[in-house]
């Protein structure tokens, strides 16, 4: 339980943003994966990332990590051995489903198991496309939940038609296709992330991207020696990108934010909303670019959000919630049911937690509707053990009048660590 109040001052400075969790994540697989060593700075050491890096421990790669600097001995995909016991993903999503495409293709025994909240996530999405290739997948609910049990191996490719844009469900895909035999191809009905097809790229992979299709050929090598610097995660900025522009007479500069153009639907929210925003330092050397972001108080107005921008910005969508609550007018949250499937239900998280501090917020099928203008009001706020309704709670305390009380707040460990740290120096 953490109290918090309202910041008197603003918030002023500059901040590092801890490394991007996708690509810390894909770092790690990626070379554990190739032939060479892969060394990683600025890899996040938040507990999902390190759940993959655990993962792959047990299946014998050697791994040295020093806080964010990892470096990854990888031997190839044939050298991965049959762990003795069970790969615990946490609370990690991404390491499961992913997990998931590799695995099926190994010829080994795997099985997957994870927290509470991971048992409650729909796991068919990945586990039924790898069955079509050939997997043998067992699991709770028909193979819907963890537990997870693999039998890998002898994996045909796949002409996968993908009915939301999910960027770990085409990942785990695309992972099962380069140990199968023939082409794996999958279309998404929108552009999700693309930090999968960039870094396998970088890895010497050939693949083929034609708008929201993907495919690549079955028997390839991932080789490395590959300095792999991994940018400030832009998920993890967005709430103090929201913090600068809501909080009043603030100014925040965070730098080396990454600007991978299939995760900056943030930035253009925050545009079209009426924020102040200025980039310094841009860099577009190797495959994802970065750059510094400043941000100042501003005067907000409500928008609607939906359709292909979407899956630009899904993880975010609790923070856009809250910034809502202080923009003039109304903002409509449309076609994000995959919101339902996060590590909690956003859509009945989001609403209940700022309808506690008075917002005027009504959840939708899929989305929510906030009239803003609202002057928030301190009250008991939870987690759920949601990282981000946790940081959301956190930026809401401080244009919240009193105290708020934040339960549950150690969730935000899975993806931003020094949270609070952050936090603390910008409000001096």
């Amino acid at each position: 339980m953490k109290k918090l109040t309202r910041t008197a001052s603003g918030l002023n400075g500059s901040i590092d943003i801890p490394g991007d969790k996708s690509i810390s994540h894909r770092s790690v697989m990626f070379g554990s994966l190739a032939k060479g060593k892969t060394t990683v700075e600025n890899f996040l050491p938040g507990e999902d990332c390190l759940s993959t890096i655990s993962c792959f421990r047990k299946l014998g790669v050697e791994i040295e990590q020093q806080v964010s600097s990892v470096t990854i001995y990888g031997k190839g995909m044939d050298s991965l051995k049959e762990p003795s016991d069970v790969l615990d993903v946490g609370n990690s999503g991404t390491t499961a489903r992913l997990m998931m495409g590799i695995l099926s293709g190994l010829p080994i025994h795997t099985v997957l198991i994870g927290d509470a909240s991971i048992a409650k996530r729909p796991m068919k999405r990945v586990t039924g496309p790898l069955r079509d290739m050939g997997a043998s997948i067992q699991g709770n609910q028909d193979g819907n939940f963890t537990p997870i049990s693999i039998q890998g191996g002898n994996l045909k490719g796949l002409n996968f038609v993908s009915p939301v844009a999910s960027a770990q469900v085409k990942s785990a895909i695309l992972l099962a296709g380069l140990q199968a035999n023939g082409r794996t191809t999958v279309e998404e009905p929108f552009k999700s992330r693309d930090h999968t097809e960039r870094m396998l790229k970088a890895f010497g992979v050939d693949l083929e991207v034609d708008g929201n299709t993907i495919s690549l050929d079955g028997k390839q090598e991932l080789k490395s020696d590959l300095h792999i610097v991994v940018p400030g995660d832009i998920s993890s900025a967005a709430f103090f990108l929201v913090a600068g522009a809501i909080v009043p007479r603030s100014r925040i500069t965070l730098r080396r934010v990454g600007l991978n153009p299939t995760r900056t639907g943030i930035l253009d929210v925050l545009k079209s909303m009426g924020a102040s925003l200025t980039y310094s330092n841009v860099t577009e050397d190797g495959p994802e670019p970065y750059a510094d972001i400043t941000v100042e108080t501003s005067e907000l107005k409500g928008v609607e959000i939906s359709g292909d921008i979407i899956p630009r910005l899904i993880d975010e969508i609790p923070i856009i919630a809250l910034m809502a609550t202080q923009a003039s007018g109304t903002t409509v949250i449309k076609d994000a049911e995959e919101l339902k499937v996060k590590e909690t239900n956003r859509i009945d998280t989001v609403v209940n937690e700022l309808k506690k501090l008075g917002a005027d917020i009504t959840a939708t099928e899929d989305g929510m509707i906030i009239n803003g203008g609202t002057k928030l009001e301190g009250a008991v706020l939870d987690s759920y053990g949601d990282h981000r309704i946790g940081m959301m709670g956190a930026i809401a305390s401080l244009i919240a009048n009193g105290e708020t009380v934040l339960e549950n707040e150690e969730a935000i460990n899975v993806s931003y660590p020094s949270f609070f740290e952050h936090l603390n120096r910008l409000q001096g």
